[in-house]
């Protein structure tokens, strides 16, 4: 009931946001603040309570917390609820926020569940420091990575990969570049982000990836220059930004996510000759630029057969807090079997489930969406592959600087509650087909 208040009290809010999102769009959305002004804005609009954000300091279960010198906010911790968040990527989760079966194994236990910026308490730094013990996250590899190694202790519950989307470099199509070695002495963008409280995860990938590119070609980082373009990346906690909304993919609903740049950041510096080439992921974005007739990729790391290439910011990961785990893990079991159960249809329905997906990732189209996870095991799991893919991710952060401790990844791993969650659901299936054999009652009584 909550939620459908907010729906209506924002829905007469929607006049306007198509121009403010055009305004934006011809400026180019060149930064992923681009991400938070647009986004703010459109699902603020259809999702804003009628006192809007201001209602985050002021409720009583508002939860400040100073770290590392920035201002957090999060609701208190009730065990009666589970937060989820995701990142606009391929996994159960994204899927499951349009079918709602996760929720439904926690109204079977008495829990409420719900996406983490459902509330205006919460600030988004969760989804980035985990921050807020009953949160489960699912979505990029690199910022649990951080959390895990530097901030607190997680537990690892599954892992999904998309194979053969490790990055590729970009050039001016105009240009007479066709080689990596015909960037020698040519300068590369890459981004970095001044908010030392979250993981810089795009520069990381960014930076793996265009390494990665150099030594296959007999190349080093001294045969090229490397360009920083430092931005502020602090819209975590903008108040335009914590307008509550109950769905992730509300945040695209008035602005044409596939075509701004706010995941291709540094695509205008290269165009306007800023740089020479910049990194994009293959797959979901390579497309996109490639699209504009302007762009060509030189190297593609998902063309190499291998799989150790393809880390950018994968295998999507889930985590949970060592409190949840510890405390209650009942609730973890919970959102396994919903992933469980998500992945199995998604497998299932590959095409049903790309319909969903291309309304919040980036690839061109529908169609194309389904190309992309048509070989995705959308169903999570700890898979020796996947493990050693968490290692090279967090090996490479360690070493250049991103994560200050190491850890153990298969410590790290638990998978006890994805075997519980699979008992269990193999359990219900088989008191339902016993069910089934029970014989209807016949006639009438009395």
């Amino acid at each position: 009931r909550r939620f459908r208040d907010q729906i209506h009290a924002g829905s007469n809010l929607l006049t306007g946001v198509h121009e403010i999102m055009s305004t934006e769009a011809k400026k180019g959305m060149t930064r992923r603040e681009a991400l938070g002004a647009g986004a703010a804005v459109a699902a603020g609009a259809v999702l804003a309570t009628a006192s809007g954000s201001a209602q985050a300091a002021e409720s009583s279960r508002a939860v400040k917390k100073e770290i590392d010198g920035k201002m957090t906010t999060t609701i208190s911790l009730d065990w009666k609820e589970v937060y989820y968040t995701n990142c606009p990527l391929i996994s159960a989760s994204n899927v499951d926020q349009e079918l709602g079966w996760t929720a439904e194994e926690y109204g079977k236990i008495g829990v409420e569940y719900a996406y983490f910026r459902s509330r205006p308490e919460t600030d988004w730094y969760p989804h980035y420091i985990h921050n807020q013990d009953n949160l489960i996250r699912f979505g990029g590899l690199f910022p649990p990575i951080h959390v895990h190694a530097d901030y607190r202790r997680t537990r690892m519950l599954g892992l999904t990969h998309v194979p053969y989307e490790g990055g590729c470099l970009m050039v001016r199509a105009k240009d007479n570049l066709f080689r990596m070695s015909d960037l020698k002495g040519k300068k590369i963008g890459i981004t970095k982000s001044l908010n030392t409280l979250k993981n810089d995860w795009w520069r990381i990938q960014e930076h793996q990836g265009i390494l990665a590119m150099l030594r296959l070609n007999g190349m080093t980082v001294k045969d090229v220059k490397l360009v920083d373009f430092p931005y502020p990346d602090d819209w975590y906690d903008d108040p335009e930004m914590l307008r509550p909304l109950i769905n992730p993919s509300f945040w695209q609903l008035n602005r044409d996510h596939k075509h701004d740049l706010a995941f291709r950041p540094l695509e205008s510096a290269l165009l306007e000759g800023k740089v020479d080439a910049i990194y994009l992921q293959s797959g979901p974005l390579q497309q996109l630029s490639e699209a504009t007739g302007e762009l060509a990729a030189i190297e593609n790391l998902s063309k190499y057969p291998d799989w150790r290439l393809q880390v950018a910011n994968i295998p999507a990961i889930i985590t949970c807090t060592d409190v949840m785990a510890e405390q209650h893990p009942e609730l973890v079991v919970a959102f396994m079997k919903g992933m469980i159960r998500v992945g199995r249809w998604a497998n299932q329905h590959k095409h049903a489930a790309a319909a969903i997906l291309n309304k919040q990732t980036y690839y061109l189209d529908e169609q194309h969406t389904y190309r992309g996870i048509e070989h995705v095991d959308m169903v999570p799991n700890l898979s020796a592959q996947n493990m050693a893919m968490v290692n090279i991710g967090k090996d490479f952060m360690l070493k250049h600087g991103y994560i200050k401790n190491d850890f153990d990844v298969e410590a790290w791993a638990a998978p006890e509650f994805f075997e519980q969650a699979a008992s269990e659901l193999l359990k219900d299936a088989i008191e339902m087909k016993q069910m089934e054999k029970i014989p209807a009652m016949q006639g009438r009584i009395g």
